[in-house]
Formats: C-alpha cells, sequence, structure tokens
C-alpha cells in the first residue's frame, strides 16, 4: 500500500497595499497677497487672510486636476480658502473638514516704524516662532505632534479608501506632515514650495 502524503496548502502572504497621501496647497485667496503694511497691519492682515475664500480667477491646474481624477473624498481643515479650493478640484467628492489640518499659526512680530510687504513680515514671523516667540498661538512642539497625528489619520483615510488619501489645506503645515511621512518610510514627489496649488505626493508601494 503506498501512503500518500496530503499535500498542505502553502501560506499565501498577505498583498500589502501601495499607500499614497497627496498634499495641496490650497489656491489663491480672495485677498491681496503683498500689500505693504506696519507690524499692526500685520496683525490684521492675518485675521483677513484666515477668513478669505478661494479668489474666483484661481483655478487648478490642469495637470493636478488630471492627478486627483476620481477621487470621492477630500480632507480639508475647514478655513474657507482650503475648502473652497477642495471644492474646485474635485466638485463631486466629499469633503471632510477638521481643524486638525490648520495651518501652524503666525504671530505678528512687534516692531514698530517700520512698513514691509507681507511675504516679508510672514518668514519673520515664521522665523520668530521656531525662536520660541507664540504669543497666545501654538507653539513649534504642539504644532509638529499635530502634524504626526494628522499623518495618522490621512495613512487611515488612505487604507479605508483603496490607498489614496488627498488633503487640501496650507504650504507650511502640509511640509511638516511630509516630513512625518517622509520618516514612516514613504517616498516623496515634488517638493513643498509657497506655490498656491502645490501638490506633493507621498507613496510607499
Amino acid at each position: 500500500m503506498t501512503l500518500v502524503q496530503e499535500e498542505r496548502p502553502r501560506a499565501t502572504r498577505r498583498a500589502v497595499r501601495a499607500t499614497k497621501v497627496i498634499l495641496v496647497r490650497h489656491g489663491k485667496p480672495a485677498i491681496p497677497t503683498n500689500p505693504r503694511t506696519s507690524h499692526h497691519g500685520f496683525k490684521r492682515y492675518i485675521d483677513a487672510y484666515q477668513d478669505a475664500g478661494l479668489d474666483p480667477q484661481s483655478a487648478p491646474p490642469e495637470e493636478l486636476l488630471d492627478l486627483v481624477k476620481g477621487l470621492n473624498a477630500v480632507s480639508t481643515s475647514g478655513l474657507p480658502r482650503a475648502d473652497d479650493s477642495a471644492r474646485s478640484l474635485l466638485p463631486e467628492a466629499e469633503i471632510i473638514a477638521d481643524p486638525l489640518f490648520a495651518e501652524a499659526p503666525l504671530a505678528a512680530p512687534r516692531i514698530p516704524l517700520l512698513k514691509m510687504k507681507v511675504p516679508i513680515w510672514a518668514v519673520m514671523a515664521r522665523i520668530m516662532w521656531h525662536a520660541g516667540y507664540h504669543p497666545d498661538i501654538e507653539n513649534y512642539r504642539r504644532a509638529k505632534a499635530r502634524a504626526s497625528h494628522a499623518a495618522d489619520i490621512l495613512l487611515a483615510r488612505a487604507d479605508a479608501n483603496d490607498g489614496v488619501a488627498i488633503l487640501v489645506a496650507h504650504g507650511y503645515f502640509n511640509a511638516m506632515i511630509g516630513r512625518v511621512l517622509k520618516k514612516r518610510g514613504l517616498a516623496r514627489t515634488g517638493s513643498h514650495r509657497a506655490r498656491f496649488w502645490n501638490a506633493v505626493i507621498y507613496e510607499r508601494s
């Protein structure tokens, strides 16, 4: 009698789904972006910028439209310029607004008798924020922790949505999220720039 040993089924390795996270800066807000002002004026400008929606003339570029085509959900910070940009980019998609994705804040430096253009004030304010100037606003340590949490949320949403998640939010905080994603092993395509509609892709295959 011949003994036939039953062949055991080979263990199959679980397929690892590719992950893609797309970080998009909002379009141009409906507010002048290069006025000259004092530090008091810059403080008022920060508030006005937060309240501004998307400039109707600021349309997403074709390559970005092609990149996100077919996505059915988009995360935003809930601020007007981010929500309006998301609707312009993906008009049929579900918008998931969450203040967790809000921009890393700025405070107007107290420098009297000096008028500069808003972008210069913003650069100076960001440098001072990193140096510890954060009166009544979130500091760098807390923003960094928030960016880590934001990365967790986006990776979970990608896993639940065919491996892809998109965030339409804000330039500096997007870059902070990107640094977290890169540390977690995702490869980056593109670079974080102070340019409206700028998109950076993080992928893990």
